[in-house]
């Protein structure tokens, strides 16, 4: 491998590592196994369309799969979805399938400036 090669597979390396540990000290460490779905109360909404089974599978999972697009991004942005962590919106977008979308789902987070 050229030294070029060798340096930028360092720094790959470098930040991986980085945010392994910002994840281990963040969330439990199954955290980076399994994406953090949003948990409704299931005692207080017990037809929730984020409820999910004891394998994280959606229950009601035709719900969501039979939302256009369009729909899916109004429902998450401004609906029942409005108040899941982009995290959870992420996850949620991605185990249907519908990773194109998370643009548009996820609000970028604005750092201040470094002083």
């Amino acid at each position: 491998m050229s030294p070029v090669g060798q340096f930028l597979d360092g720094m790959a390396s470098s930040i991986l590592r980085t945010r392994v540990r910002g994840n281990l000290a963040a969330n439990s460490p199954t955290s980076l196994v399994m994406p953090r779905f949003y948990e409704p109360d299931l005692g207080a909404h017990p037809d929730s369309p984020f409820a999910r089974n004891a394998s994280d599978k959606l229950i009601r999972r035709s719900y969501w799969l039979e939302m256009t697009d369009r729909t899916l991004v109004l429902v998450m942005v401004n609906g029942i979805g409005a108040h899941l962590t982009n995290d959870q919106k992420r996850a949620h977008l991605t185990d249907l399938k519908r990773d194109h979308l998370i643009d548009q789902v996820c609000i970028q987070e604005i750092l201040p400036p470094e002083k």
